[in-house]
Parts: structure tokens; sequence; C-alpha cells
């Protein structure tokens, strides 16, 4: 067993079995679930939307190439400039340089999985630039100083009550206020930072390819502020985040809200064509555009596992999966948490320090019923199980079991050839540990299931 599972056994178990903890998660997704139904009342045909949003993120990982640099020529015609990076030290090389040409020392940032992936904040404080995170799901995890516990929703795992305390911790705010208070509060904290900041930057829902425009959706409108008031607007995408066609955005945008927030349709919804022109108000002097790949490529090639690159980031296989919702976000040690996360983990972090994820996993099925582009992820956490174990990443103690296992359930004998007693002394031995210290084992009955039914229906 390596570092990172045991410290994922380790932080799990902590979480599954702080019963306050697991009720503040359970309670806000529950609120999310009764949203969720209100937010598919707007499709007549449910199933069929799913299907053509599949369709769409098929299509682009079968042609990724061609639509990204058709995405790369429009937009800059549009006057912006798209910049590619390998891995994440390019992507951090890439926008540090950036900011050094533009004499950026201030930055508003809007929630960002990519920034996290590619740790951004902690190499702008290393440069001595300050960064401000502008969504408040993100204000709050940073004023805890933890990271973001669910990949659309950052202060899941806490309540109202958790939230009110820390704020008046750290800020002395009134220890009575309400939800709306403590939104208001960040919001008057948050909203000078936009007019003082040289820079901002946000992620991109999708990348359109023949317009070469880039579509957010958001709540907040952090967004617009970070993008109309900083001279420079970085956007941080990752290669699969590109769609065909502006027309796709009628079937992916519903979807997203549906999926994301129960809404029928998210607050804001922007298309941004790139810096502003002439006879423009407001916008940024100059943006671009940072395409940034991180070992998707791997995941692009395996022929097996690439539909994990269809997802749009809804975070519905989070709030579904009965292992997250028990263990939490911050178990997972990685950027994308839940179902998804742990398909794609492995690939981008390395699977003999993280196809334990893949294994974290009941198999229920949820998470396939409920994806909106239709990835059928338990397929797929099977195909990861398959290659850590073929290349033999997993322990000898767990191959001995897996064999053991094999020819007891495949043969008969082995079963019976031992007393009962001796049964329990085996399962005992075998399973004890990995069973926990809070359940008890099963009691082996004195007669085999097999026994039984042949006695029952008078057979020899």
């Amino acid at each position: 067993m390596n570092l990172q599972e045991k410290r994922f056994k380790s932080n799990a178990e902590k979480v599954a079995f702080n019963r306050e903890h697991r009720d503040n998660i359970n309670s806000n997704i529950n609120n999310y679930n009764k949203a969720v139904v209100i937010g598919k009342s707007q499709f007549e045909d449910l199933e069929m939307a799913k299907k053509k949003a599949a369709n769409i993120r098929s299509k682009v990982i079968n042609n990724l190439e061609k639509y990204l640099v058709t995405f790369e020529s429009n937009f800059e015609k549009n006057g912006g400039k798209v910049v590619w990076a390998q891995d994440k030290k390019e992507a951090i090389d890439v926008i540090l340089d950036i900011f050094e040409k533009n004499s950026v020392k201030k930055v508003v940032k809007t929630r960002s999985n990519i920034s996290n992936e590619i740790d951004l904040v902690n190499s702008l404080v290393k440069k001595d630039i300050e960064c401000v995170k502008t969504d408040i799901g993100e204000f709050i995890v940073q004023t805890a100083e933890e990271k973001s516990y669910h990949n659309t929703s950052p202060a899941i795992h806490k309540s109202k009550d958790d939230i009110v305390a820390l704020f008046h911790k750290k800020y002395n705010t009134d220890k009575d206020a309400s939800a709306e208070d403590i939104v208001a509060f960040i919001r008057k904290r948050i909203r000078k930072e936009y007019h003082s900041a040289d820079a901002g930057i946000s992620d991109a829902n999708f990348l359109i390819s023949d317009t070469g425009s880039v579509a957010i959706s958001e709540d907040q409108g952090n967004v617009m502020m970070s993008t109309a008031f900083s001279k420079v607007h970085i956007v941080l995408a990752t290669i699969e985040n590109i769609i065909p066609n502006i027309n796709d955005l009628h079937i992916l945008w519903p979807l997203l809200s549906t999926y994301t927030t129960g809404q029928k349709n998210n607050v804001y919804n922007s298309i941004i064509n790139g810096p502003k022109k002439d006879f423009e108000v407001d916008g940024p002097e100059k943006m671009y555009v940072v395409i940034i790949d991180n070992k998707r490529s791997d995941i692009l090639i395996n022929k097996d596992i690439n539909k994990a690159l269809t997802c749009i980031e809804c975070g519905a296989c989070s709030n579904v999966c009965p292992v997250y919702k028990n263990i939490g976000g911050h178990s997972y040690d990685v950027t994308y948490t839940g179902p998804i996360g742990a398909v794609k983990a492995p690939y981008l972090y390395g699977m003999e320090e993280y196809g334990h994820l893949s294994f974290a996993c009941t198999l229920c099925g949820k998470c396939n019923d409920v994806c909106p582009v239709k990835i059928p992820l338990t397929d797929l956490l099977l195909i990861n199980r398959r290659d850590f174990v073929s290349n033999e990443y997993n322990s000898k103690k767990d191959n001995f079991l897996n064999k053991a296992m094999r020819t007891s359930m495949l043969k008969v004998w082995p079963l019976d050839f031992l007393s009962t007693k001796k049964k329990s002394i085996v399962l005992k031995l075998l399973f004890k540990k990995s069973w926990g210290k809070r359940r008890e084992l099963p009691v082996i009955k004195e007669k085999s299931f097999r026994t039984q039914w042949k006695e029952m229906n008078g057979l020899k």
C-alpha cells in the first residue's frame, strides 16, 4: 500500500465516522437533488437531450485537433491570443510570462478547477502576485484554509452555522448572521478588488470552435466583473473544453445548469469573443486563452478510457455517489473528486499512486444514470481496476486474496472441506483488519446455502 492509498483510507475513515460532517454533506446534496427535479422539468425528452449532448462531446474527442486549430484561428482573428501548454510547469510559465509583460501585480480569480490542478495560486504567491478568489464558495474555503471540497460547490461540506462561526472568528461578523448577511459581507469585501486588479483569470465552460469564442456560465456575476474591469483576461482551458458549433450551447448549457445547480439556466451566460473593440466601453485590453494538455493526450489515445474527456464538469456524479456522500471530497486528495475524479486521477497523477481511487466505488451505477453526457463511469472504473492489477500495482496480499476468492467461488470443495469453525478462523485471519474495528465480521452459518437448497428441494 503506497503513501497516497494510506492517506486516502485514513482520511476516508475520519469522515465516514464523523456524523456531523456527513450530515452536512448529505443535507446540502439533498437540497441540490430537490432543485434538480425542477431543472429537469424544462426538457420534454430528457433522454434525447442527453443523447444529443453525448454525441456532440463524442464528436469532439474524435476530431479534437481539427476543432482546436479552428478555434485558435478564429479567436486570434477576434484579436485574442491562444497559448498552448503541455503540462503544469509550461502553463505556470506561460501565465507568469504574460503577467510580467503586462506588469500584473494583482489578480482576481473566479472558481477554476484547472487553476487548482496546476496549483496556480501558490505559484503566484511565490512571485509576490496577489490573487483574490472571487467565487463565494472558494472564498469560504480559502478563509477556512482548506481546499475545494467539490468540483462545482467548493464549500458543500459546511453548514450555515459552520460558515457563520468561521466568519465571526476571522472577520468579527455578527455571530447570529444570516446566510444573506454572509453573502453580502463577501460581496462587499470582494467588490473593491475588481477595480484595483491588473488581471482577471477564469475557466471556460466551452471553447466554441466555429466562432472563436469563450462560453462561460455562472451564478454570481464574478466572471463578468473580473473580465470587465481588468486590463488583461486569461482564460484557462483544457483541450477537451472545445465544442464544434455555437448552436451546441442550446443543448449543453441547459444540461449543465440543470445538473450543476438544478436551475433551468444559470443566471449569467456570457459568450466572449476576445478583447474589447475600439467601440466598446469595457472589457479587457488583452485576452489570452491558455489551452492546457497536462496528460489528457494520454487519456485521448486510450480508446478504452477516452470517453472520460466528454465530461462537462457538472459534478452530478459526486452528488449521487454513495461513496462520495460518506467519505467526502477531501479524502480523494485530488482536484477532481467523485466517480469522474476516480476515473481521471490515475492518468493525471499516476496509476500506481492513484489507481486505488478506482476501487472506491460500489459499482451501483447511479453515476451512469445521472451523467448528462452518458459517460459509462462504472465501465471506466472497471477498466482502471483491470489496468491497475495487470500492471502489478496491487499488493501481494491483495493478489493472494484475489486468487483465494477466485478459487473458492469457482470450486465448491474448498469451502465444503472446511468446518464452520475453521471457516470462521480463516475469515478472521484474512479480513479482520480490512473489515475495520467498528464492524463485526458476519457469522458463518452451520450449513451453506447450497446445502440448505438441496435439503429444501429434496436433492442429494
